[in-house]
């Protein structure tokens, strides 16, 4: 039995509607049959208890931590494996994960991660690697890299590749690195990054990290960057412009060529965010329209889990005008035919790179590269070209189907790319998407992206992927649009939801301001 949850930390469960589904006696245990209410583990246990047998310390024996025992209890609960297997198992059917159902969301591309990249990434070879293995015994592992980068550079159309960077944020840190030494070798002290309102806001904060001055570029109507005001900017001082294509609105940025082309002309360089890339992968090589530098989010486009039990991976392609200035160390095949490690510069086959430093202190993340390559070889190129397809179709699916009860300020822009984009405007009352959001939790569904991007007013943005079905589909439909006609009557119950969920609504200015992060005993209960 559950020991009832005596914290205070949970609002306590009303009935939620007429319908009497949260009426009857109440339990003992505060379980609702197999949803458990799970205590906190010092509500559990006790710090003067362990969980194990073990035998009595003589008094002056000696041990091993020489300086580094311990001289005060540090106050953590005792409890047997069983107990503490049970808890972690009960919070862990309190999250709501891509095994579950759909995950709307937007620009995070929650796909299915496919259980064959698992098995591989698991193989004693792959899972066992060790970063300080002399090069020889780790062969296969460096194959599988240059595979790896091999593919990532077909499917952009680019010439070089940085393999080491662990996610999109520090492959975009890695890009922009990379454009300010190819300016240094000119001797050309540019300062100025220019950022359209359409890109992910982690590309003015990597700018402003690498030491540049951001400066915005406004959209269009359509929501696509303004061309007439990029061109206006540019200027000597102009280092690069950071775009996002897809962008933030889900649209593709169809002047992508025209951008690039006046970027170059003016002397700087054009970064582009490849989070988006599930969207076109095997349709648009980025290459083709001007990109220099561009990561990729293997979590999102080659369906490697979100961190993947570490480091995520978010490898970094370059142009030939950049893929010189790449950071060691690299794999490359050289003459004996072999895949080697580079870890200098300045030798032999690789006279001609001139590399920023290093990213990381070793090469990147085994189980990432592994689980990516898989998904590559088991789509080859006709399957990822359809991963696209099905991406986009998916999504423009779901803003038709919603465009006329929900506002889509760019439905008429065209067909959107990988995402839906959705606004408040015409809510009832004082309704707003925080209160669509979750009374969308009580029809079983994790929220989109809520309040992003900023050109939107309420946005919603719905991104569903390839893998759903369309059944899967048109249930989030049938819930999204049920909510959604709550929202424009005006129903003043959706202040209070989520009902069904294991928590109730938290007052988020507070929790964001004054979090309680660790657990204090109520005052006259037991230790």
């Amino acid at each position: 039995m559950n020991a009832p949850n005596t914290s205070g930390w949970k609002p306590e469960m009303t009935p939620a509607d007429e319908d009497g589904l949260h009426s009857g006696p109440a339990t003992v245990t505060g379980n609702r049959a197999l949803m458990l209410e799970e205590p906190l583990l010092f509500e559990r246990g006790h710090a003067d208890v362990t969980g194990v047998d073990l035998p009595e310390v003589p008094e002056g024996a000696s041990n091993r931590l020489g300086g580094f025992a311990r001289t005060e209890p540090i106050g953590l609960v005792g409890l047997t494996e069983p107990e503490t297997v049970r808890h972690y198992t009960r919070l862990s059917r309190q999250n709501y994960a891509i095994d579950l159902g759909l995950f709307p969301l937007g620009s995070c591309t929650m796909k299915h991660n496919p259980r064959l990249n698992e098995k591989v990434a698991r193989m004693p070879g792959f899972a066992d690697v060790h970063p300080l293995q002399p090069v020889s015994t780790v062969r296969g592992a460096l194959e599988v890299i240059n595979e790896l980068a091999h593919w990532l550079i077909e499917l952009t159309g680019m010439h070089g590749v940085a393999m080491s960077p662990k996610a999109g944020a520090h492959g975009e840190l890695c890009g922009i690195l990379c454009i300010r030494a190819a300016l240094e070798a000119r001797g050309d002290a540019r300062e100025v990054v220019l950022v359209p309102e359409s890109a992910h806001g982690t590309n003015p904060a990597t700018a402003a990290f690498a030491g540049y001055r951001v400066e915005d570029i406004p959209a269009n109507a359509d929501g696509r960057v303004d061309l007439a005001a990029l061109k206006a900017r540019l200027g000597p001082d102009v280092a690069a412009v950071m775009i996002t294509n897809p962008n933030t609105c889900g649209l593709f940025e169809r002047d992508m060529k025209a951008i690039s082309d006046v970027v170059h002309a003016a002397g700087g360089f054009v970064y582009c965010d490849g989070a988006n890339f599930n969207a076109i992968v095997g349709k648009v090589r980025p290459g083709d329209l001007g990109v220099d530098a561009m990561h990729i989010n293997l979590h999102k486009t080659f369906s490697t889990p979100h961190g993947g039990g570490g480091p995520g991976s978010g490898p970094v392609v370059l142009s030939e005008a950049l893929a010189p200035f790449g950071p060691l160390p690299f794999t490359a095949r050289t003459e004996d035919g072999v895949v080697h490690l580079v870890e200098e510069e300045n030798a032999g086959e690789f006279e001609h790179m001139q590399a920023f430093g290093r990213m990381t202190a070793f090469h990147g993340q085994m189980g990432m590269f592994t689980r990516a390559l898989t998904y590559i070889l088991s789509h080859g190129a006709d399957g990822l070209k359809q991963v696209a397809e099905d991406a986009v179709l998916n999504a423009n699916y779901i803003l038709r189907s919603l465009e006329d009860l929900l506002e889509a300020p760019f439905a008429a822009s065209g067909p959107c790319m990988h995402e839906a984009l959705f606004g408040d405007k015409g809510f009832g009352g004082d309704l707003s998407t925080l209160d669509l959001a979750k009374a969308l939790i009580d029809e079983g569904y994790h929220p989109m992206t809520m309040y992003f991007p900023l050109v939107v007013h309420g946005a919603m943005l719905v991104e569903p992927t390839e893998t759903e079905s369309k059944a899967s589909l048109d249930q989030f439909i049938a819930a999204l649009r049920h909510v959604a006609e709550r929202a424009r009557a005006g129903d003043q119950s959706m202040k209070q939801a989520p009902y069904y969920a294991p928590r109730r609504r938290l007052d988020e200015t507070l929790a964001a301001r004054k979090p309680r992060l660790t657990w204090e005993e109520a005052e006259g209960e037991a230790s």
